[in-house]
């Protein structure tokens, strides 16, 4: 049941009364009048809209009964989906991520740690866009690392320091990092 459905079972002073009734045991028309002081007649219009709209039912002995489990069942149709994870996770350990996502932004590296351990995160997440095995340019290198970062000769050299890059006569190719 939908939420906006029970509150419209329940939104007429004569049906929430009667519903209460039931709720606190009242299992008979004629017991139910006497909870809430209210003529027969509206007891019983109110129990046929409670009864269609799956509120209230009559127990094997013909008691009246309340569906209570209807208030969960409506609170978890109306509960909003889980959110799904970030289709764009940087990496999937989340002490990483968190790194990452405070000096990567939109795809672009906003700023170099200061902190050894976080600019080493960042740098092996930067050495990623490098295949290990394959050499490249100095020039091929230098235009990756500048759709990163302006200052592409830095990070170069940081790369190389921390040995995620080696580089030979102009050569670069990736020695480190995960992969």
């Amino acid at each position: 049941m939908r939420p906006d459905e029970l509150c419209g079972l329940l939104a007429e002073p004569d049906r929430l009364a009667v519903f209460a009734a039931v709720v606190l045991g009242a299992g008979t028309v004629a017991e139910v009048a006497a909870a809430t002081g209210r003529p027969v007649r509206e007891v019983a219009v109110a129990l046929r809209r409670l009864t269609d709209g799956g509120l209230v039912s009559q127990g094997g002995d013909g008691t009246l009964v309340a569906d209570q489990a209807a208030f969960k069942e409506a609170v978890r149709a109306a509960a909003p989906a889980p959110a799904p994870a970030p289709a764009s996770e940087l990496d999937p350990d989340p002490a990483r991520a968190a790194v990452l996502r405070v000096f990567i932004k939109d795809g672009r590296l906003v700023q170099l740690p200061a902190a050894r351990g976080k600019r080493r995160v960042v740098l092996q997440h930067i050495a990623a866009s490098f295949e290990p095995g394959v050499k490249y340019p100095e020039r091929t290198v230098d235009a990756v690392l500048r759709a990163w970062h302006p200052d592409h000769a830095t990070l170069r050299r940081y790369l190389v320091d921390e040995e995620l890059m080696a580089r030979e006569g102009g050569r670069y190719w990736r020695i480190g990092g995960p992969v």
